[in-house]
C-alpha cells in the first residue's frame, strides 16, 4: 500500500522497526518537502516487500557501478519521474536514504545519492569510500550526504 509522505506533520509510518525511527521519518519528510517545493510532486513511498523492481533496479546499479550490496534491510521505495529525471529511493531500517538520480536525456547528470539519518554511523559498505558533507535540515536535524556518478546505462 503506498503512503504519501507528509512533510508538515512528520510521520514514522512504515519506519518503526528503525532504531533512529525519529531521525529516518524527519530525513524521509525532508525528502518530502524538497519534491513539493521544486517539482510539485507529492513524495509517496510503498513498502519494500511489493517493490522488488526497484530493489532489483537499485541494487544491480550500486552492484554494477560500485560493487557495493548493503546488508541492512530496505524498509520502504520509491520510483517515479518529474521533467526529464527518473528517481528510485530506498530507505533502510538503520537510517541511509540512497537516491537515483537518472537524467533521461543526459548522460552527464546521473548519480546514486547516500543520506545518512542523525545518529547513524556510516554503513560498512560505504566506510573510507566516500566524504559525507553535512547539512542542517529543520526536519532531519543535521544530514550527512554523499554521491557518485553513475558511467554506465541503466
Amino acid at each position: 500500500m503506498s503512503y504519501i509522505v507528509d512533510f508538515k506533520n512528520v510521520s514514522t509510518v512504515g519506519l518503526e522497526s528503525s532504531p533512529i525511527v525519529d531521525a529516518l521519518a524527519g530525513l524521509r519528510a525532508n525528502e518530502a518537502r524538497y519534491f513539493m517545493n521544486k517539482y510539485k510532486h507529492e513524495f509517496t513511498v510503498v513498502p519494500a516487500s511489493e517493490s522488488q523492481k526497484t530493489l532489483d533496479y537499485v541494487n544491480r546499479i550500486l552492484k554494477a557501478e560500485r560493487d557495493i550490496e548493503f546488508a541492512a534491510t530496505p524498509l520502504e521505495t520509491s520510483r517515479f519521474q518529474v521533467e526529464n529525471i527518473q528517481f528510485a529511493y530506498v530507505i533502510y531500517e538503520d537510517g541511509l536514504v540512497l537516491n537515483v538520480m537518472y537524467t533521461v536525456d543526459d548522460p552527464k547528470k546521473r548519480a546514486v545519492g547516500f543520506k545518512l539519518s542523525e545518529g547513524m554511523d556510516v554503513p560498512k559498505e560505504l566506510e573510507g569510500k566516500f566524504k559525507f558533507a553535512r547539512q542542517k535540515s529543520k526536519l532531519a536535524g543535521t544530514i550527512r550526504g554523499s554521491f557518485f556518478v553513475i558511467k554506465g546505462e541503466y
